[in-house]
């Protein structure tokens, strides 16, 4: 079963590809053919395959040989590798694959756009708030965590006067809150903050960036939450053993 979800999440990142490029180019995601981003030909179904499509293309069009970005397949194995994930770990999978896939999206999109589209997250905030109050039992968790990281991000964006964080970022703090909960939220805020900062060192000492680049905080956020749904316990209590 650990493999069959593994599969599924390769074909829904590849779809999460789509709806992601689509959305930053402002085009209709619900209809239409994939298309080569280059040359425009609309891709067939040999084109999509997860992974063995880019392989067995060695990387290029098969139309017009121009390269294919290595984001579609690393998309596609950290989805299914979440996937997996989310069925050893998790329960009620099918929410999770949900928040997955949203989160990995809003990923995307912040990454190359450095906002974070409402339409996709305040629906998701609202189905996470349904989800918590109905099927999940530990409701004033995941209301305080919400709360906290919200409070948080709020109070920097307000100081800064949304130099330092934007309020989108505020906005996704109450989707990441919901899900790690408390006290789990605080592993998720060190986590966020500590990829955010070795990232940020890295790219100003190979001099993609400097002091006053803008760089979007989403991704960090998102990967600091990821980590902490699978192994936030875990973490914990390893590092409070570390320190008794």
């Amino acid at each position: 079963m650990t493999i069959l979800f593994f599969i599924l999440g390769l074909f829904v990142g590849s779809l999460i590809n789509c709806v992601a490029f689509r959305w930053i180019k402002g085009e209709q995601f619900i209809k239409g053919r994939s298309k080569c981003p280059r040359c425009n030909h609309e891709l067939s179904a040999l084109d999509l395959i997860p992974i063995l499509s880019f392989v067995l293309l060695k990387g290029k069009c098969r139309y017009c040989k121009s390269k294919i970005s290595s984001q579609y397949i690393v998309i596609e194995i950290f989805t299914g590798i979440l996937f997996a994930l989310a069925y050893f770990y998790l329960n009620n999978i099918i929410f999770w694959f949900f928040i997955i896939s949203i989160l990995i999206t809003l990923l995307l999109i912040d990454l190359k756009t450095f906002t974070i589209p409402d339409k996709i997250l305040i629906p998701s905030i609202l189905i996470s708030f349904f989800y918590i109050l109905v099927f999940d039992s530990s409701v004033i968790s995941r209301l305080i965590g919400a709360g906290i990281w919200f409070a948080f991000f709020l109070f920097i964006n307000s100081v800064s006067r949304g130099k330092w964080m934007g309020f989108g970022d505020v906005k996704l703090a109450i989707l990441l809150g919901f899900l790690s909960g408390w006290p789990n939220i605080l592993m998720a805020m060190f986590l966020s903050f500590f990829i955010g900062a070795i990232i940020s060192i890295g790219l100003i000492l190979f001099k993609n960036k400097n002091l006053k680049s803008e760089v979007p905080f989403a991704p960090f956020l998102i990967v600091g939450t990821l980590i902490t749904l699978f192994w936030g316990n875990l973490l914990i209590n390893w590092y409070l053993n570390l320190i008794l």
